[in-house]
């Protein structure tokens, strides 16, 4: 899928849309987003040794498990509800494509647990669960 068609399911548009491309195989999504250089999020972090935000490589793991719902994201906004096992390994820099894996564990309901990964050149940058709830896109409106 190209960014188009990723925002046909995903309610992130830019400059929160974090995902270049993804393709689904099986009960798996395999993303990719090429670290720029020019992101708002580098702005600060940090001045003259750019690095990409622990919680902006979830952000790209969310987005990349939220893709393999599918349809059943339509007229809904997936909100976070929980990270566990966490674990950030190497730093994501400007330039670096980072490899985005997806899948997931378990659900019920609206509620998702998924288990994601971003890799860059092999290695791994940052893993762990991440779990959230579908919320109808009018009640999402009121949260």
């Amino acid at each position: 899928m190209n960014r188009d068609e990723i925002k046909r399911l995903l309610p992130h548009r830019e400059p929160m849309l974090l995902l270049d491309e993804t393709t689904l195989k099986d009960d798996e999504a395999l993303g990719h987003y090429t670290v720029r250089g020019d992101e708002w999020f580098l702005r600060g972090h940090f001045p003259d040794n750019p690095v990409v935000p622990g919680v902006v490589l979830c952000e790209m793991i969310g987005q990349n498990c939220a893709v393999l719902i599918g349809d059943r994201l339509l007229g809904n906004t997936p909100f976070f509800t929980g990270m566990d096992k966490v674990k950030f390994r190497h730093t994501a820099r400007p330039g670096d494509e980072i490899t985005l894996t997806a899948r997931i564990l378990r659900h019920n309901g609206p509620f998702y647990i998924t288990q994601g990964e971003a890799l860059i050149g092999g290695q791994v940058a940052a893993q762990g669960e991440f779990s959230f709830a579908l919320v109808e896109n009018d009640e999402a409106s009121r949260v």
